[in-house]
C-alpha cells in the first residue's frame, strides 16, 4: 500500500476509538475491572495482564510505557501504522482518505449491508431492555413497531437499526443481552454510519447520545411530549449521523449534546460543539446526566446499582490552575531575561503566573484593558481538553516553541500597537501552554503514586 497522509479527524478517530470494544472483537483477552479494562496477552515469557486501557488510551503498568490506539496495534498486535489507522476506523475514512486507499488494488470485497435475521419474537430483547436496563415497555414498543429494535434469530441479541430518509434500513449496531460473562457491541458489517438509531419529531430540538440504550434511558427519563423531539445515537462519538441528519432535518435548530458523563464523553461534547458551530449551529447545549451515562441515571432511579461519572482529571485540573493563578509584578525592563530565567527553572506554575503578568503589560501599553482576573477567565473559555493531547514530551516541545515565539517578539523595540497585541497573545500562548505542561506532570505524579500503592495494598491484604 502506498504512503496515506491521513487527515487529522481520521487520526484523532483513530486514536480515540473503544480500544477494547476492538480487541473484544478480534477474540483478545479484555478484563473489565471497575471503570477500566485490562488486557491480557501471553508471550514468551508468561501471561501478562499489566497494561490498562480506558476508552482509546492504554499504559503498560510493567514497562512503563503507554499512548493511543494506533500506537497499542503497532506495539501489542503487530500493525504498520497505516493498518492501525484503517482498522480502528473501521473502513470509515475521510473521503481524501478513501481516494488515497482506493488507488491500491485489493482483493478484499466490501460486504453488502445485510440485517441479521429476527427471531419471530423479542421476548428476551424485551426482557433484557425493561429489567436490566429499566427502560419503559412502550417505549420499546414504539421503536419495535417502527422495525428499529428487533431480536435477532441466531442469537437472540438486541439489533438497533438506522433508517434513511426513505425508511430503508441502511446501518445496525448489534448488543449482547446476556445478563453475565463477556457482552459486546458491534455495528453489521457494510453499515453506512451516516444512519444511525434515531427519532424525529416535529419540533425544532434534537438530542444526541452516544448509544441507542443511553438514547432510551433519557427518553424513558422524560417521557413528556418525548415524540415531539428528535433524537439520535452515533456511532460511538463519531458525527457523521448526526450531520446527516441535521442536512436532512433542517427544521433542527436546538441541539442538545447528552453525551458521556466521563472523558471520553466530556472530549465529545465540546469537539461535537465546536463542529457544529463551525458549522454555523448556533443553538448547541450541553445536558449532563448525574452519574456516568443515561441509563446509570435510570439504574439509580430505579434504586440499581450504578457507575458513577468519571470526572475529567485534566480539564479539571487545568480550569483550577487557570483559576488560581496568583498576580505577579514584573520589571518592564526585564521581562525577556525573566521569561528566560523562570523557563530554565522548570517552574511551569511560576512560569504562567509571569507570563498572563507580561500578557496584561503589553495588552495596556497598546490601549486595551485587561486585568489579570479576565486573562484567567480567557485561558478557562479557550482551552479544548479534547485538543489536549500527548504526554509531557510533547507538551515540553510545545512549551519550548512558544517561548522561543515568545522571545522572538520580545526583542523588536519599538512595536506599533498591533504588534504590541500580537506580543500579549504569544505570552498568553506561554501561560496556557505552561499550564498543560504543569497538568501534564501532575497527572503522571498521581498514576505513579496509584502504581506504588496498589501493590503495597495487595501485599498487606495478602
Amino acid at each position: 500500500m502506498a504512503y496515506i497522509k491521513f487527515p487529522d479527524d481520521d487520526l484523532y478517530r483513530a486514536n480515540n476509538a473503544d480500544l477494547a470494544a476492538f480487541l473484544e472483537s478480534r477474540g483478545e483477552r479484555v478484563k473489565r475491572v471497575g471503570t477500566t479494562f485490562q488486557y491480557i496477552y501471553t508471550d514468551a515469557a508468561g501471561t501478562h495482564d499489566s497494561v490498562t486501557i480506558s476508552g482509546g488510551k492504554w499504559y503498560d503498568h510493567k514497562n512503563q510505557r503507554g499512548g493511543y490506539a494506533v500506537k497499542f496495534l503497532q506495539e501489542f498486535l503487530g500493525f504498520s501504522f497505516q493498518d492501525s489507522v484503517i482498522e480502528l476506523l473501521g473502513g470509515h475514512c475521510s473521503t481524501h482518505t478513501v481516494n488515497a486507499i482506493s488507488c491500491e488494488p485489493s482483493a478484499s470485497i466490501v460486504k453488502p449491508f445485510e440485517l441479521p435475521k429476527p427471531n419471530s419474537d423479542m421476548r428476551r430483547v424485551f426482557a433484557y431492555l425493561t429489567k436490566q436496563r429499566f427502560i419503559d415497555p412502550q417505549i420499546i414498543s414504539h421503536f419495535a413497531r417502527e422495525h428499529k429494535i428487533y431480536e435477532d434469530r441466531k442469537y437472540h441479541n438486541v439489533v438497533f437499526v438506522g433508517l434513511d430518509e426513505n425508511g430503508t434500513p441502511k446501518q445496525a449496531s448489534v448488543r449482547s443481552t446476556l445478563s453475565f460473562g463477556k457482552t459486546f457491541r458491534i455495528t453489521v458489517a457494510g453499515s453506512d454510519t451516516n444512519y444511525s438509531f434515531s427519532h424525529f419529531g416535529n419540533d425544532e430540538k434534537l438530542f444526541v447520545f452516544e448509544a441507542p440504550i443511553d438514547m432510551l434511558s433519557f427518553i424513558t427519563l422524560r417521557q413528556k411530549n418525548w415524540n415531539n423531539h428528535s433524537y439520535i445515537s452515533m456511532n460511538g462519538v463519531y458525527e457523521s449521523a448526526l450531520l446527516k441528519a441535521l442536512e436532512s432535518h433542517s427544521d433542527l435548530k436546538y441541539i442538545y449534546l447528552c453525551t458521556d458523563n466521563d472523558e471520553g464523553g466530556i472530549d465529545a461534547a465540546e469537539r461535537l460543539s465546536d463542529i457544529l458551530r463551525a458549522r454555523k449551529y448556533e443553538n448547541v447545549f450541553r445536558i449532563l446526566p448525574q452519574n456516568k451515562d443515561w441509563n446509570e441515571d435510570l439504574k439509580a432511579y430505579n434504586g440499581a446499582e450504578f457507575l458513577p461519572s468519571v470526572p475529567h482529571e485534566r480539564k479539571e485540573k487545568y480550569l483550577d490552575l487557570a483559576a488560581n493563578l496568583r498576580e505577579t509584578k514584573i520589571n518592564p525592563n526585564r521581562i525577556s531575561a525573566d521569561l528566560i530565567s523562570i523557563y530554565n527553572s522548570a517552574d511551569y506554575l511560576r512560569l504562567a503566573e509571569f507570563s498572563v503578568a507580561a500578557s496584561v503589560h503589553f495588552l495596556k501599553i497598546s490601549g486595551e484593558n485587561f486585568p489579570p482576573e479576565m486573562m484567567k477567565n480567557r485561558l478557562a473559555s479557550e482551552y479544548k481538553c479534547y485538543l489536549d493531547k500527548g504526554g509531557i514530551s510533547v507538551k515540553s516541545d510545545k512549551l519550548r516553541s512558544a517561548v522561543n515565539a515568545g522571545a522572538e517578539r520580545l526583542r523588536d523595540l519599538s512595536p506599533t500597537a498591533d504588534e504590541l497585541k500580537i506580543t500579549a497573545r504569544k505570552l498568553f500562548d506561554i501561560a496556557d501552554c505552561a499550564l498543560r505542561l504543569s497538568v501534564e506532570e501532575t497527572l503522571v505524579q498521581r498514576a505513579e503514586q496509584k502504581e506504588k500503592i496498589e501493590p503495597d495494598f495487595l501485599q498487606i491484604m495478602s
